[in-house]
């Protein structure tokens, strides 16, 4: 470049005679440097069948050495080649370093051995190195200080202190103990653990992050053909002509699209993984948004507050031998069952049941048969418990809502059961489920808490982002107020079964109009995920199905970037649209005197690839903190401004003060 800017200027700085001699050395040695790369490359592209900007730039470059213009051809090709380094720079700067999340995962990991059945103990440890690719869900792997935790999995033994920073952005260190769940990616400062498998590696967190990551790709460029003209044409139009080739090429519209790479690259530094470009622009489009509850809204760490016999137990001591029935033993007895048939589950109120057997002796119960019935509860058949008439007939249970347990009786009892919730000691704010088993009826009352922060996200949505939010949880009515009043959220649907869901946002989509986006913890709430225009999931304690259907995984555990991911949706949109204005707007003031003869072609190429850079930092305007209007757009660059005015004045040196003697 430097050479031919030489060469440019010899007109104006060599002596007469030798202008034209010294130019032309200067080109011969110039030309070269850049040609060479450029002819490699149209002609790889057009042996590829490929015409695209590089074709047309090295056409018009050789072109202008036949007619006479050699200098001009060696500028477009510099200025050219200089353009697209700063394009990938630009482009790399949009980009998450994905590199740097591969190198936090290990290549192997030390798979411990178990003897038969028996899950492997700290005492005696026995591993073999394996590829992380091997690891089976199930399986129990060793993690020590310092190393990366290969797969998703789960804590079985000891504790310790990872940290996720790279993976969710979390910069706290977080602690890890027996039961904890932990992703994969996530490095462990200190202490040794036992983790079971709960993921394989093409499903563990941090192999999501890098897959998506890099599947995102840049809309190509559009191929435009012109016939060819048979027709004798002069030297001053086949120059126009070239001029207009080079001005009329779409680069600029090529790389506007970067701005979505750019803000999936943003998004996914904040723990935030979108599936695609179109998951913006579906985003920017919807006007309502629902939320689930439990797990949701809420923590979905349910504490069971009480076990209350409602129906079918006997209430007053009898004066016989036979111990009565409403007696501590009788809540052991219901706990243990519910706690047979909630093992393995993954419901917050089946953790919540499981949970509560810690520390206490209960009756061995055995369940033989199981069903599950989504929306309704749970149906099993147990062994271990006398029925009353016979010690070996075995008994049929079910698990939970009130009103699915009130279905299966009578309807003089179905009453019965209904006004004893109603009337029920503890009231109608916990979360309740009932357990059947031989007639006896009994209430499981569960306490849920708004996780923190929530009422400031919902505030944010309805009042900067003007959605229209809803609730809808499967739970009754005076819970889901209790809980929808503490986070400010005014439109409610309860008592909803999965179907339930699934029809209610297909409604509000159509009712509204623009699309609507539902947020879940993933359990329960696949089908509603599927159907609304944009699915966002907690990733931590969503079902594969979930995660399979949604489009937006949150891989911190709360929905404080629900917000975020809205309002950089929206900025995205916004960042194409000025990038294709500001594209057509280049392309348009280029060609136009281009093909008039005002520019030479040297200039056009400046106008069309300083377009195509305008578009390229346009486009990383998207790894800003997003707003939600151009008003504080401008509160924000004034701020800035003002902030950096204030430090060059800090900066500069006080005036030299000289001190004066005045005499007396």
């Amino acid at each position: 470049m430097a050479l031919l800017l030489l060469a440019a200027a010899c007109p104006y700085v060599a002596p007469g005679r030798s202008v034209k001699p010294l130019q032309n050395a200067l080109i011969a040695v110039a030309f070269p440097l850049v040609g060479v790369s450029a002819a490699l490359d149209a002609l790889v592209n057009i042996a590829g069948g490929k015409i695209n900007i590089h074709v047309l730039m090295a056409l018009a470059a050789f072109a202008s050495v036949f007619m006479g213009n050699a200098l001009e051809g060696g500028l477009l090709l510099a200025m050219f080649n200089l353009a697209h380094i700063a394009e990938e720079y630009f482009t790399s700067r949009s980009m998450i370093d994905v590199k740097e999340l591969k190198d936090n995962h290990p290549d192997f990991a030390l798979l411990l051995d178990s003897d038969g059945d028996k899950p492997p103990q700290f005492s005696k440890l026995s591993y073999t190195k394996v590829p992380v690719h091997d690891l089976k869900v199930g399986s129990y792997i060793l993690v020590r200080a310092g190393e990366a935790v290969p797969v998703d999995g789960e804590v079985y033994q000891g504790s310790s202190t990872v940290t996720i920073e790279h993976l969710t952005g979390e910069t706290n260190p977080l602690e890890r103990n027996v039961g904890d769940t932990i992703p994969g990616g996530a490095r462990n400062l200190d202490g040794m653990m036992i983790v079971k498998v709960t993921k394989s590696w093409e499903d563990s967190t941090l192999n999501k992050i890098v897959q998506l990551t890099e599947e995102v790709a840049l809309i190509g460029p559009f191929l435009f053909k012109w016939s060819f003209i048979g027709n004798s044409v002069s030297r001053g139009s086949l120059y126009r002509g070239l001029g207009l080739m080079v001005a009329a090429s779409p680069c600029a519209l090529a790389v506007a699209p970067l701005a979505y790479a750019t803000a999936i690259s943003a998004c996914a530094s904040k723990g935030i993984l979108l599936k695609g470009g179109h998951v913006l622009d579906a985003l920017a489009a919807c006007q309502s948004i629902a939320f689930d509850k439990t797990g949701t809204l809420t923590t979905g760490k349910l504490m069971c507050r009480a076990i209350e016999p409602i129906h079918g137990h006997s209430k007053i001591r009898s004066r016989s031998k036979d111990p009565p029935c409403c007696t501590p033993n009788c809540e052991s007895e219901a706990l243990a069952v519910a706690a047979a048939m909630e093992k393995g589950t993954t419901h917050p109120i089946g953790r919540a049941v499981l949970a509560h057997t810690r520390g206490k002796e209960l009756p061995e119960v055995g369940v033989e048969n199981f069903e599950c019935l989504p929306g309704k509860g749970l149906f099993a058949t147990l062994t271990g418990l006398k029925s009353g008439n016979s010690d070996n007939e075995l008994l049929k249970a079910s698990l939970g809502s009130v009103e699915y347990i009130a279905s299966l009786c009578k309807s003089d009892e179905s009453e019965r059961i209904k006004e004893a919730v109603k009337s029920s000691a503890y009231g109608p704010d916990f979360v309740q489920a009932a357990l059947s088993v031989n007639k006896k009826i009994t209430l499981f009352h569960f306490e849920d808490e708004p996780r923190p922060g929530v009422s400031e996200v919902i505030s944010t949505l309805r009042d900067k982002a003007k959605l229209r939010i809803m609730m809808l949880t499967g739970d009754h009515e005076s819970s889901a107020w209790r809980v929808a009043k503490a986070v400010g959220i005014d439109e409610v649907y309860c008592c909803l079964k999965p179907e339930d869901k699934l029809n209610q946002v297909k409604t509000a989509s159509r009712d509204r109009g623009g699309g609507l986006i539902m947020v879940g913890d993933g359990i329960n709430d696949a089908p509603a995920l599927a159907a609304s225009t944009v699915g966002i999931v907690l990733a931590r304690r969503a079902s594969a199905t979930a995660i399979a259907v949604a489009d937006v995984l949150l891989l911190q555990d709360n929905i404080c970037g629900v917000p975020f991911c809205i309002a950089k949706a929206r900025q995205t949109v916004s960042l194409v649209k000025q990038s294709v204005a500001l594209a057509l707007t280049c392309i348009f003031f280029a060609s136009l005197p281009s093909v008039l003869g005002f520019l030479p072609l040297w200039l056009t190429v400046l106008l069309h690839e300083g377009g195509t850079l305008l578009v390229c930092l346009n486009s990383i305007r998207a790894l800003n903190n997003p707003t939600w209007s151009w008003v504080e757009d401008l509160q924000q660059l004034v701020a800035g401004v003002t902030k950096a005015v204030a430090d060059f004045l800090k900066k500069r040196p006080p005036p030299n003060c000289v001190a004066e003697a005045i005499p007396l």
